[in-house]
């Protein structure tokens, strides 16, 4: 069978997806289009909190360049994005972000052409399960988000999850109060009273008994902590046996390797990094033990890989950041399966609502704390039907 040399993206949707249930849900997406008839899904990694609309606005000043380009030709079209756009080199979560969604599709295009899964093009998988852990427990567990508050909510959602399969959970236990709201700067900025920590001790002793001693907890910050609080949090949580400290605080080089010194639990950032130039501080000062890049702000497929090698270079584990669609998802999957320093995979809490799951036409959840990947073309996932009809979209052409 003879291929065409060349193909052309004639057209490029950029979707703002929506919800009934969470207005505070957005996630944004794209969908391009090849004269071949072959279409491919991305997804920039900003679906929750503020930001959403800058990266929509972003994603459709992108996509006016790659307009006529070659979809096989990722790195040429990744480079241009980066160089081209002067706020590029050296972006933000924006910019990135944008970068990230128009890659995913690009990937996802070259493995529908060839005819193979992703993980293919990337080198082929080395393992067939991947571990992967129960993420972001205080939301509840389950179809229906309730906050927990006591110790008891704490030790019940850990047992939920154990009792499906997974031998990982993670929390973050200073992010609800005891009664309603949430934990405020005033409560988690400086030295922490002895009423904070006892509040979130008791939170972590209580999951700590709930699922044994075999069973790994990843406390979760969300940098909402300083330097000093998430010390004294870490040196507090030490004694639990803490798989790893996830964003302890602020992600810059200095004070991670600040945090990494002084506590005796592995350091885990990256959601908030983007490039191998930023990530790049991090290898060489050795201030981080696990990175967590969200492969739909840090650069997409194309730029993940090379951070993930990086990481490899220096020792360190990955562990993809994928809180968004079900797309997100199976991103993550497709380059976890291939890099050698994997070490677990993030199951959000959000991957189990009714909400979520409707963006693609696929709901992969892991079996026994265990997930497979996609073995179909491409990424093995699009968006679903009613997505699409329910997005407020622009198309460029």
């Amino acid at each position: 069978m003879t291929r065409r040399i060349n193909m052309k993206i004639v057209k490029v949707d950029v979707m703002q997806l929506g919800t009934d249930v969470r207005p505070d849900w957005r996630p944004i997406v794209c969908r391009i289009y090849t004269d071949e008839g072959i279409y491919g899904d991305g997804e920039a990694a900003m679906a929750y909190d503020v930001g959403a609309l800058g990266a929509f606005g972003m994603l459709q000043e992108l996509a006016k360049m790659v307009i006529g380009m070659d979809p096989l030709d990722n790195e040429v079209i990744w480079d241009k994005l980066y160089r081209s756009t002067f706020w590029g080199q050296n972006g933000g979560p924006v910019t990135f972000s944008a970068i990230s969604a128009i890659d995913i599709a690009l990937w996802d295009i070259k493995g529908k052409y060839f005819k193979v899964p992703v993980y293919k093009l990337l080198g082929g998988k080395k393992r067939d399960n991947l571990r992967c852990y129960a993420s972001q427990l205080q939301f509840g567990w389950g179809e229906v988000r309730i906050p927990a508050r006591t110790p008891e909510d704490y030790a019940k959602n850990a047992k939920k999850a154990v009792a499906e399969g997974y031998d990982a959970v993670k929390f973050d236990f200073f992010l609800y109060d005891e009664k309603d709201g949430f934990f405020n700067d005033n409560d988690r900025l400086g030295l922490l009273s002895k009423k904070y920590l006892n509040i979130v001790e008791k939170r972590i002793a209580a999951v700590r008994e709930a699922v044994g001693p075999d069973v790994d907890i990843i406390m979760e910050n969300h940098s909402y902590t300083d330097a000093q609080s998430a010390l004294q949090l870490g040196k507090m949580a030490e004694k639990y046996d803490i798989f790893c400290f996830e964003e302890p605080t602020t992600p810059y080089p200095k004070i991670t390797k600040y945090m990494s010194d002084k506590l005796n639990i592995p350091i885990a950032t990256g959601e908030r990094i983007y490039s191998r130039w930023q990530y790049a501080q991090y290898f060489e000062n050795c201030s981080v033990q696990m990175i967590q890049p969200d492969f739909g702000n840090c650069g997409g497929i194309t730029e993940g890989k090379k951070i993930c090698d990086m990481a490899y270079a220096y020792d360190v584990g990955v562990q993809g950041h994928a809180c968004g669609s079900p797309l997100s998802n199976v991103v993550a999957l497709h380059l976890e399966c291939v890099i050698p320093n994997f070490v677990i995979h993030e199951h959000h809490a959000v991957n189990l609502t009714p909400y979520n799951k409707s963006y693609c036409i696929y709901d992969y959840q892991p079996v026994n704390g265990k997930f497979k990947v996609p073995e179909l073309p491409g990424l093995g996932n699009e968006l679903s039907e009613s997505a699409i009809n329910n997005s407020v979209k622009v198309t460029i052409e």
